[in-house]
């Protein structure tokens, strides 16, 4: 079963702060002179990555804070394309999916068991 996903161009529209959203991110592998041609170093492209949304992210090490970014798990900072300049910069984005059976995006707590077992 495949779930319709509603993209959303960055350069139009900014999630939610906080949100958890999917990137499609675009950039180029980094690459050396004597990489394998048939490797990925050095090429483009564009997939699609976890991330969220922030209005305001301050960065602890520098005490810098960034405005309207991308990151994900890793730390990685992007922005929407069409703003600061980065090297790889998200183009659109979209909202999680629901999680199975459901309407919403997240359970937290004792509520988990509960929805689990539900299923069927």
């Amino acid at each position: 079963m495949h779930t319709t996903v509603e993209w959303i161009r960055a350069d139009e529209r900014l999630p939610y702060d906080g949100a958890g959203i999917l990137a499609a991110v675009t950039g180029r592998y980094p690459g050396e002179q004597e990489d394998d041609p048939d490797s990925l170093s050095g090429q483009e492209f564009w997939l699609v990555l976890p991330m969220y949304f922030r209005r305001i992210h301050p960065v602890e090490e520098s005490g810098e804070i960034i405005e309207n970014c991308f990151y994900d798990s890793d730390g990685v900072v992007r922005f929407p394309i069409g703003g600061p300049t980065c090297e790889e910069m998200v183009t659109h984005w979209a909202e999680m999916p629901s999680l199975p059976g459901m309407d919403i995006q997240r359970i937290y707590g004792k509520d988990v068991g509960r929805a689990l077992r539900a299923l069927p």
